[in-house]
């Protein structure tokens, strides 16, 4: 046979056998064999509604490979619950048990779909350290599944099995009473209330699972899900859950449906993420979250050089399983540009990583990263926008003097960045916020319109719009963008309520806005004067005076001109509204 014929290539394994067949056979062949076929069906039945496939059924012994780790455990789990179910009028000693192993490995896969290899060996391994109705599972599987499937893991520690030269972590999965003794892994331990599902196919992909078995490459995971989520927020016809949302899953174990109500959405996609050295390996799964049935499901093997056309291809393969897809023309249309160097692309995911964790120090890395991108790449536009937003993140957050010159170089940074690329949705989002910081409202309207015509979901566009209506005397307009960006990311809405709270104050709904405000979870001056102003509005003196002594005990030397003048209303009324308010609060002048 020719190389050619063979392929080598990742795969989950499910082995299982009959534990004490020869007793059964003996004891009753008639019956033993009917079970056994009855069995066999369960097994098939199962393994294909999980997205596997039977390689062989010989004797007693089941063998199937599952593109997916998650997808095997499934499988299994469903599989022994059939099997107890159906046998439990069964006498103890008729009752026909299935031992199964899981394994996540490399495999030689023939062109006739027959698989070999030590991938295979360690999951008959396994399946042979299983109880009899158990299953175990090897330590690549429990990594890869445990923030993806609700089950209990006991840790059996590291095995030698036969005829394997290295020893195998192994975990045990709990079933029936011993499964219900506990929560699985890592669970949360409530379900919020669900949210209404949108009128138009809704979406949140979760964290990929990291399978390079090298925590530095952690971050790689993470930026392909954060682009993969970017791109299909460029779709009008989609809802997209934002990265902040979806993230608060990342390391633990959660079902699909819970993720379908909490988050308010038809479908979640799920995978993993395998690099080693110029290679990629992704594997990525389309589920009904009401159901929880796979849609869709591929696995992806490229040459990092490759990763912006798998992106491209990723993202068109799950909107085309989606009603009211966009079709090729606009998704070309909407195309980004890849920058000349992939080394490039990569510092730049690093970098992005650092600045999400926002701390002095993760921010000094964060531009490192990105300025070896642009040393790399010096045409790479997402690395300038980036950097500035890094820039502008030191500056107002004090990370470094003196911040005049952090904006300085913010403003450089976004306006080289527009220069290179002017279809790039952050340099346009990022250039908005500045023209906001200069007073430059129109030119900023000009680009968030135009960033939001290219990625009409992402909730920092949306939100901009209403924050950029606020400011311009258009509150009540303004009020209902800032609800959409609350619903495209409800997990981040505490770091949007002062806008929605400042957008209700200037539509005279005081109520309305106490109570955005009050979702801050670290009210700072300003968030505390508009509270007071809200509370004053409302008649509310008590609580008007005790939020003006908690602005005044933060900034003893706050004034209301000074604090109004900071902010950037363009109509004189607007301004004039505010400090009535403040006024009535009983704050300084």
């Amino acid at each position: 046979m020719s190389d050619s014929e063979l392929r080598h290539r990742l795969a989950a394994i499910l082995a299982a056998d009959v534990a004490g067949y020869s007793r059964l056979m003996a004891r009753d062949e008639h019956a033993t064999l009917t079970a056994l076929d009855a069995g066999r069906g369960v097994f098939r039945s199962c393994i294909e509604s999980n997205q596997g496939r039977v390689i062989d059924m010989a004797g007693d012994s089941v063998l199937a490979v599952f593109e997916i780790a998650s997808g095997a455990v499934s499988a299994a789990l469903e599989i022994q619950n059939a099997l107890a179910a159906s046998q439990a009028a069964t006498p103890e000693a008729q009752r026909m048990r299935f031992r199964i192993g899981v394994h996540l490995g490399d495999v030689i896969e023939k062109a006739d779909g027959t698989v070999y290899g030590d991938g295979v060996n360690i999951a008959a391994r396994l399946e042979g350290l299983a109880e009899p109705g158990g299953i175990t599972v090897s330590g690549m599987v429990h990594e890869a599944v445990r923030s993806r499937v609700a089950a209990r893991f006991a840790d059996l520690g590291e095995q030698t099995v036969k005829n394997i030269a290295a020893p195998v972590r192994v975990f045990r999965i709990a079933l029936g009473a011993a499964a219900a003794q506990g929560a699985p892994e890592a669970l949360a331990p409530s379900a919020p209330a669900g949210l209404p599902l949108p009128d138009k196919p809704s979406i949140a992909v979760l964290p990929f699972t990291n399978m390079s078995g090298d925590a530095q490459h952690e971050y790689f995971a993470d930026g392909i899900v954060e682009d993969i989520i970017t791109e299909l927020s460029r779709y009008s016809e989609l809802f997209v859950i934002a990265r902040n949302s979806t993230f608060t899953y990342k390391g633990r174990a959660v079902k699909v449906q819970d993720v379908g109500r909490e988050l308010g959405v038809h479908y979640v996609v799920e995978g993993s993420v395998r690099r080693a050295g110029n290679r990629v390996r992704l594997t990525v799964q389309l589920v009904d979250s009401a159901s929880g049935n796979h849609i869709w499901a591929e696995r992806y093997d490229r040459d990092f050089v490759d990763l912006f056309d798998l992106q491209d291809e990723l993202t068109q393969a799950i909107v085309a399983t989606l009603p009211g897809r966009l079709g090729r023309a606009e998704a070309e249309r909407l195309r980004r540009k890849p920058p000349s160097d992939m080394a490039a692309f990569d510092y730049l995911l690093a970098g992005k990583i650092h600045h999400h964790r926002g701390t002095a120090e993760d921010n000094v890395e964060a531009l490192r990263l990105l300025d070896k991108a642009i040393e790399l790449d010096p045409h790479f536009a997402q690395a300038y926008a980036w950097k500035g937003c890094t820039l502008a993140q030191a500056a107002e957050r004090g990370f470094h003097s003196p911040p005049e010159e952090f904006e300085m170089q913010a403003v450089e940074a976004i306006n080289k960045a527009v220069a290179l690329d002017d279809n790039d949705v952050e340099c346009h989002r990022l250039l908005g916020e500045v023209c906001i910081e200069t007073r430059q409202l129109d030119q900023a309207v000009v680009h968030n319109e135009r960033a939001l015509a290219m990625n009409p979901n992402d909730p920092r566009l949306v939100a901009q719009k209403g924050e950029l209506l606020t400011w311009l005397g258009q509150p009540i307009e303004g009020a209902e963008w800032l609800r959409k960006a609350v619903r495209l990311d409800p997990h981040a809405a505490h770091t949007r309520a002062h806008l929605l709270g400042r957008a209700l104050f200037g539509a005279r709904q005081y109520a309305e806005a106490l109570d955005a405000f009050r979702q801050i979870r670290s009210p700072r001056v300003g968030h505390l004067a508009l509270m007071a102003a809200c509370a004053a509005q409302l008649g509310r003196d008590a609580e008007a005076r005790e939020r003006a002594a908690a602005a005044l005990a933060l900034k003893p030397d706050f004034g209301i001109e000074s604090f109004v003048q900071g902010l950037y209303y363009r109509e004189a009324s607007d301004r004039g509204h505010l400090e009535d308010a403040l006024r009535k609060a009983g704050l300084p002048k």
